[in-house]
């Protein structure tokens, strides 16, 4: 059986809202470990596999994943039916696979650097800023209501993910504000925010 290795309120919570909306949820077994925050608190635990003590990191038999677009890659070639990826062959495999290496390659790293309030000439080459990654999003939003077209996807699960989190560094370009609010309206995220409150208060209880 799958198994995912799992930290309330972390980067693997939206891998739980990805196995809701794939109708997957009772075929992955939930792990749940304590991880080091940013805050201090909490610290690596020893169930955990990853090799860094990180969530999320999924396991099938002797096979593992990590990374969260591995992970996504994964499982929905495992779970194609739910159409939240896009199965080899696909005229969008390709950008959907890109999509999904932008966010971590990319996109995130941006997103750190602008929190951290840190530049340099060499980063920016590499990377370019915040204010790319915005006009990139935009430009693909343009005339379409999701990053691959017409329908929602996992690519849009993961890109939006930071903003869910942090609501104060969303871009304020119009069409990427739109979008955020869609993708934070969808029913398997308020499922598992739901259900991630619920452990957390029993855990500090």
């Amino acid at each position: 059986m799958l198994k995912l290795y799992h930290a309330p309120n972390t980067r693997s919570t939206s891998i739980l809202a990805l196995l809701e909306e794939l109708g997957a949820a009772d075929r992955v077994e939930v792990v749940n470990v304590t991880v080091a925050r940013e805050d201090g608190s909490g610290a690596p635990d020893p169930q955990n596999p990853h090799p860094e003590g990180k969530v999320p990191y999924l396991t099938n038999g002797a096979d593992y994943v990590h990374e969260r677009g591995a992970i996504i890659t994964y499982l929905t070639d495992m779970f194609p039916d739910a159409g939240m990826g896009r199965p080899v062959g696909h005229p969008q495999r390709g950008a959907f696979l890109s999509w999904l290496f932008y966010y971590q390659g990319v996109m995130e790293p941006v997103l750190v650097l602008d929190w951290a309030k840190l530049e340099h000439p060499a980063v920016h080459a590499t990377f370019r800023d915040l204010d790319a990654v915005v006009a990139r999003l935009a430009d693909a939003l343009n005339g379409q209501p999701y990053l691959l077209g017409q329908e929602y996807s996992a690519v849009d699960l993961l890109l939006s993910s930071p903003f869910h989190w942090l609501p104060d560094a969303a871009p304020k370009q119009p069409a990427v504000q739109d979008w955020i609010k869609r993708c934070a309206a969808r029913p398997a995220l308020k499922v598992i925010a739901e259900r991630e409150a619920a452990l957390l208060g029993s855990v500090e209880s």
